[in-house]
């Protein structure tokens, strides 16, 4: 069975083909990634619906056929789906199996097998295995080859076949957890809570293999046994039975209550979540209620089809593993924002969720819903010019004309409102105003991230959707807003007439800031960009004249070029704003950085500007390099260079969670990680951990944020997390069609 290791491998050995790239006026030979199959992980969860009802083991039959042992009998899962938990409930499917005092359940031969009171037992083999036992207290056993089985009551041991008591003994000293059957030496491992033993079912001999009191469970592995306690494991050799090496602590969590081979990996089950363990010695990291319905793992075992089944105090998590291709999965994404991300034509997140049921929750109203919007239709626009979608091109009519509102539904010529919404729902933020409409509020202080969004979006759209209604409405809102912010001296003017906190390029602002001050860098940055996107599409001078203004008399150009290095805290003898814009690294602006660069690069008035913009593009991407974030990765392949980590951006597609809940997610307890020394950009770890282990964050979040207290309250839309550089990679030929 092939599951998410296998991605990594694909990974280290993707087809990079060369290809030619989509620029404005130049040809750029880079490399592209063609879109075969990978392994999705995503899971579906039954939850215990009785507190008092104790978990023990859960096994799967060669049909299928998934039951759980329980204080309270047998359980199966009724109902679940991906989002939309199932329950585990009691078994009455084969009566007679119901009314006896099962104790323990296993598998044989594929087959699903019991232990009660009286026997071994099974419906399997026409009922015929039924092999009594004198053990009243009988709840641990596993059989050996031809039918043979070592049973206990957690003292005493009993080697059983066809009813007939071939060996008894007892376990000297401790009590016995577990037995495994090792088949390549025909021996029984026994687990006590104090020692290791081997049990040899020819000569009937047992014999300890090492004292440990704090051993938790183990598992027999091909040539050797692995052991694991309250902090960490360690190997035997199965042949020499000796203990190699030191024990493995580096863990995701060293607290193990279960270790089991499934189709050749390793997996572990600990008090903090379940981890697989790869070929490269890391692990895939399986915790939070976006995989568990509990991180108190009890049992793992193989289930149906591609999946792996983790039983935990709460209930059952099935993690499936499929293959889909990068398009499937944009599919997929697009059925996720459509069905319930649009609101009022904006690309919206869903809160007040209970328990991460996406039906308790609604569709709410964001300061950035201009700029989460306009993420979305940039992506719909590169989507369309790939695919020439019908449906790509009416998603982009419904919000380009709820961006186009934004514009209308307020009373200040050329400002865009940040959000609008029916009247009377808004009242608690000062910042919502009563449009003339009655029905209708609209809310004011935009910011600069909404202004460089619109500008991306629209200039997106105005070169790719050959719509001529749909490019004329793009050019003419990119009028309106930089009519607004010339005429306003480079500020948003709000309502009041009076500068809005965010929306200020304004020379006398932007240079008012220490140099090592971010935004000095980005909002000059910023509305070069601005500007030249509205002169490309709208062929005025003004804004062409404004853009060397800025850059000849007030050092915009200057500005941006800063070295992304130079970046930092304000000196000490600082004002207090600055030093506010500056006491750490805000991700926000890498978003306003990238976004600004297609216009800052693509419509550059001339060549010696484009290499310069080239140069401060690379020099910022180079510093973003190790938070492996996928849509910085795809927007510099629009300058051209060759290596843009392609490899790292197609592992942000594929390693994304289906599942974009914010369940409360915690890695700051691993022990697998190497932490990083405090630094400006609050990079906490030095490898980025994967999406799908993370919080779910937009791409203005810090990658290296190992915690997230979500709690299952909202639903985020892949509209602008995943749509966005999956379509842009598409658009700039880095990634292909699938099977091309």
């Amino acid at each position: 069975m092939r599951r998410k290791q296998h991605l990594r491998i694909q990974l280290i050995s993707l087809v990079f083909l060369t290809v030619s790239c989509i620029t404005d006026d130049k040809i750029q030979n880079i490399y592209f990634h063609r879109d075969k199959p990978f392994i999705q992980d995503y899971s579906i969860k039954y939850i215990m619906t009785d507190e008092n009802n104790r978990l023990h083991r859960v096994v799967s039959d060669r049909n299928g056929y998934i039951q759980v042992f329980s204080s309270g009998g047998l359980l199966r899962p009724r109902d679940g789906q991906f989002l939309f938990p199932g329950t585990l409930v009691k078994d009455f499917q084969y009566r007679p199996l119901y009314d006896k005092k099962i104790s323990g359940i296993s598998t044989y031969d594929g087959q699903l097998i019991y232990i009660d009171d009286r026997a071994v037992l099974s419906n399997a083999w026409a009922g015929k295995l039924y092999s009594n036992h004198m053990m009243p207290a009988a709840k641990i056993f596993a059989g050996g080859k031809d039918f043979i089985f070592l049973v206990s009551d957690g003292s005493e041991l009993d080697l059983l076949k066809d009813s007939e008591i071939l060996w008894h003994g007892k376990y000297p000293g401790n009590k016995i957890l577990d037995i495994k059957f090792d088949p390549s030496n025909n021996l029984f491992w026994i687990l006590g809570n104090k020692s290791i033993s081997i049990f040899s079912p020819g000569d009937k001999k047992m014999e300890k293999v090492l004292d440990n009191d704090n051993l938790t469970c183990f598992e027999v592995v091909s040539g050797k046994m692995m052991a694991g306690t309250s902090n960490g494991y360690f190997e035997i050799d199965a042949h020499t039975k000796k203990q190699v090496g030191e024990i493995n602590k580096k863990l995701p969590w060293p607290d193990l209550k279960v270790i089991t081979e499934i189709d050749g990996k390793i997996w572990f089950g600990s008090s903090r979540g379940a981890f697989m363990l790869r070929d490269d010695g890391k692990f895939n990291y399986y915790a939070s209620e976006r995989w568990l319905p509990s991180d108190n793992v009890v049992d793992i075992a193989v289930g149906p089809g591609n999946s792996v089944l983790i039983l935990t105090e709460r209930g059952l998590a099935k993690i499936c593993f499929s293959e889909i291709t990068l398009y499937e999965k944009a599919l997929f994404f697009e059925k996720q924002v459509r069905e319930r991300h649009i609101r009022n034509g904006f690309n919206a997140t869903i809160t007040g969720m209970k328990n991460g049921d996406v039906t308790t929750g609604s569709l709410e109203d964001s300061d950035n819903d201009g700029l989460w919007t306009s993420m979305y239709l940039a992506g719909q626009a590169f989507r369309y010019a790939v695919t020439r979608s019908d449906e790509a091109l009416l998603n982009i009519r419904e919000s380009l004309d709820a961006m186009e509102r934004l514009y209308t539904i307020n009373p200040v010529p050329g400002f865009p409102s940040r959000s609008f919404e029916r009247r009377g729902y808004k009242y608690e933020d000062k910042a919502w105003r009563r449009a003339d409409d009655p029905e209708w509020d609209w809310k004011s202080t935009t910011s600069s991230d909404e202004a460089i969004g619109h500008i991306f979006a629209f200039g997106v759209i105005a070169e790719l959707v050959d719509e001529k209604d749909l490019r004329d409405k793009a050019v003419m809102l990119i009028d309106t807003l930089m009519s607004h912010v010339v005429r306003n001296d480079f500020y948003l003017t709000d309502w009041n007439g009076e500068p809005t906190l965010w929306g200020k390029w304004n020379p006398g602002y932007v240079n008012g800031l220490p140099v090592m001050v971010g935004d000095r860098k980005l909002n000059s940055s910023n509305i070069i960009a601005m500007l030249q996107t509205a002169y490309h599409f709208t062929g005025k001078e003004k804004y062409k004249d404004a853009a060397f203004y800025l850059m000849n008399e007030h050092g915009y150009l200057e500005n941006l070029m800063r070295p992304i290095r130079e970046i930092g805290p304000a000196p000490k003898d600082s004002d207090d704003w600055s030093k506010m814009l500056s006491d750490a690294w805000n991700h926000s602006d890498d978003e306003m950085y990238f976004c600004g660069y297609w216009g800052l690069f693509r419509y550059a008035f001339n060549d010696t500007l484009k290499a310069k913009y080239q140069e401060a593009i690379i020099d910022h991407w180079e510093e973003e390099k190790p938070e492996k974030e996928g849509l910085w990765n795809i927007l510099t392949a629009i300058t051209g260079v060759r290596d843009i980590n392609l490899d790292e951006a197609i592992w942000y597609l594929q390693e994304y969670p289906l599942d974009l809940i914010n369940w409360t997610v915690n890695n700051g307890h691993r022990k697998d990680i190497e932490p990083f020394e405090p630094n400006f950009r609050d990079q906490t770890i030095k490898e980025a951990l994967p999406p799908d282990e993370l919080r779910i964050a937009r791409h203005n979040a810090n990658r290296f944020v190992l915690d997230g207290s979500g709690a299952g309250t909202s639903e985020y839309s892949a509209g602008d997390i995943w749509l966005l550089p999956y379509w842009a990679g598409r658009y700039l030929g880095l990634i292909s069609e699938p099977g091309k």
